[in-house]
């Protein structure tokens, strides 16, 4: 019998449109949740009320809306989360907006099913909703919808979640968003291989040509199309380079309309509304990790707080990772699946596939919540392969937050609710300066290409082996042979200030 406080996923859903497509409606932000979320209600086969029993719904902050003075371009409502729960009659006591960060709504399963495990909540809910590709293609027609709601009410705003990841000096110097960052810690690990460009857009390629094939099946995609490693890898007109040594085809597709939805209700509630018991997927564990800032990493390549997130994941469900019959690991960029490969001794055509989605790139980046689509798939897959287990990595920022959970319809004993564990931050951090500095030696860097031109951002080490930043000097023909060539590593660079502040270095 299993207890009446056990947590367990009783309803899943996702919603998506493509524009221009048949049946296609321009939903704003949340229509497209409010569906998804609706569509949640009706996977779980209740036969009771189950809206009505919902306490706490938690709204994943959209994209548009993940940085200070950033707002949708068409309005919103006043209660995002009260917004979503009007959508299907629910009136839930505890209205939440999350922070910023692709690992929130996989933490989130942790922390609700610690509450419903502790007896302080009985069913909640994790919506988002991403409609970037819409309000798009409405801006460019001048059209001006107004999605602006008046909900009212209170809701518990949890803010932007930014702080350990606003790395200033690096944004001073072009590395002002995720891709030059991924890019950065891309290359060091290719200087780690002692691979060139062209090798390691392949390998790029390689990884990338299977999660192709599973978004071309999947009905939620966002660019449903096959592709070699070739074509992903190969420089075209088509497939520009955005920043070293990423293809435009490699980068996570932030350009969708997708919004998913996760119902976690107590096995006492779902008994009362006749969820059927072949609908329940079991949490085995949920694990929580912080990294350091990329300028403060040992290894500018490495991630070994995502790495702990998931030994810890399995630890606590007593499994291994050959135990994971499905597997869906982050892949806003390839770095982030390749070490965990590299750590788990995965090959990149691992017969059971390393994502359950199509992975962002393919299936769509959907903001910080594409991995609630991720953990979708994964309760599907588990509901249709009885006594399976599946392993979703989420992954936010720059490599900076990860969370990790493992799902089976066997059943998981919460009795001593310990199944989610936040772990600590490694205090291992290289010390890092922002004041002026005259010589740098070379770790990694990547080349920003824009319709505007090209900034090459380095990260390195001054004379006292303390990590530094700057912009290589591109007009110097040999500084400029050297990054563009991809071999500047270990390179010893004289650096100036120029008038805007910024640390311009060129070949000594």
């Amino acid at each position: 019998m299993i207890a009446d406080n056990t947590p367990i996923i009783i309803g899943v859903g996702q919603a998506s449109e493509r524009v221009g497509e048949p049946n296609y409606e321009a939903l704003s932000y949340m229509d497209l949740g409010g569906r998804a979320l609706a569509a949640a209600i009706g996977n779980a086969g209740a036969t009771g009320d189950l809206a009505s029993e919902i306490d706490t719904l938690a709204a994943i902050r959209a994209f548009e809306m993940s940085r200070p003075g950033k707002e949708p371009p068409f309005g919103g409502p006043d209660n995002i989360p009260g917004a979503l729960a009007k959508r299907v009659n629910a009136q839930p006591a505890r209205l939440i907006l999350s922070p910023t960060g692709g690992q929130t709504n996989q933490q989130y399963v942790g922390e609700f099913a610690t509450d419903i495990a502790a007896g302080d909540s009985q069913c909640a809910v994790i919506v988002g909703s991403e409609v970037i590709s819409t309000a798009l293609a409405l801006a460019a027609k001048g059209e001006k919808p107004d999605w602006s709601e008046q909900i009212g009410g209170e809701f518990e705003d949890r803010g932007f979640g930014l702080d350990g990841m606003m790395e200033m000096q690096l944004f001073a110097h072009g590395a002002t968003g995720a891709i030059p960052l991924y890019a950065i810690a891309e290359n060091a690990r290719r200087a780690k291989l002692g691979k060139s460009l062209n090798e390691y857009r392949h390998d790029i390629g390689e990884l990338f040509e299977p999660f192709t094939k599973v978004a071309a099946a999947n009905p939620h995609s966002a660019a449903p199309v096959e592709r070699s490693a070739e074509e992903l890898a190969t420089v075209t007109d088509r497939n520009r380079i955005v920043a070293e040594p990423y293809t435009r085809m490699t980068v996570a597709r932030d350009q969708v309309n997708q919004a998913a939805a996760i119902i976690i209700a107590s096995a006492g509630l779902a008994r009362k509304l006749g969820v059927p018991e072949e609908r329940w997927v079991h949490i085995h564990s949920v694990t929580a990790a912080t990294e350091l800032m990329l300028s403060a990493r040992p290894d500018l390549s490495a991630n070994p707080a995502s790495i702990a997130s998931v030994e810890a994941a399995l630890d606590r469900s007593g499994k291994g990772i050959d135990d994971m019959q499905f597997l869906d690991f982050y892949s806003c960029f390839a770095i982030p699946v390749f070490n965990q490969c590299d750590h788990f001794g995965l090959a990149v055509d691992d017969p059971r596939g390393l994502t359950l989605t199509g992975g962002l790139p393919f299936f769509g980046g959907a903001g910080n919540n594409y991995s609630a689509h991720a953990i979708c798939e994964a309760v599907e897959r588990v509901r249709g392969n009885r006594g399976s287990y599946a392993l979703v990595g989420a992954n936010g920022g720059w490599m900076s937050k990860y969370a990790t959970g493992i799902y089976s319809t066997e059943p998981a004993d919460w009795s001593a609710n310990d199944r989610f564990e936040k772990l600590p931050m490694a205090d291992n951090g290289v010390p890092c300066s922002d004041a002026p500095f005259d010589s740098a030696t070379v770790e990694s860097y990547t080349i920003n290409y824009s319709k505007t031109g090209s900034d090459a951002v380095f990260i390195g080490r001054n004379s006292a082996g303390v990590r530094v930043c700057g912009n290589a000097d591109l007009a110097d023909e040999a500084t400029r042979i050297a990054f563009e060539g991809g071999e500047p590593f270990g390179a010893k660079l004289t650096v100036t200030q120029d008038e805007r502040g910024r640390n311009m270095g060129k070949l000594a």
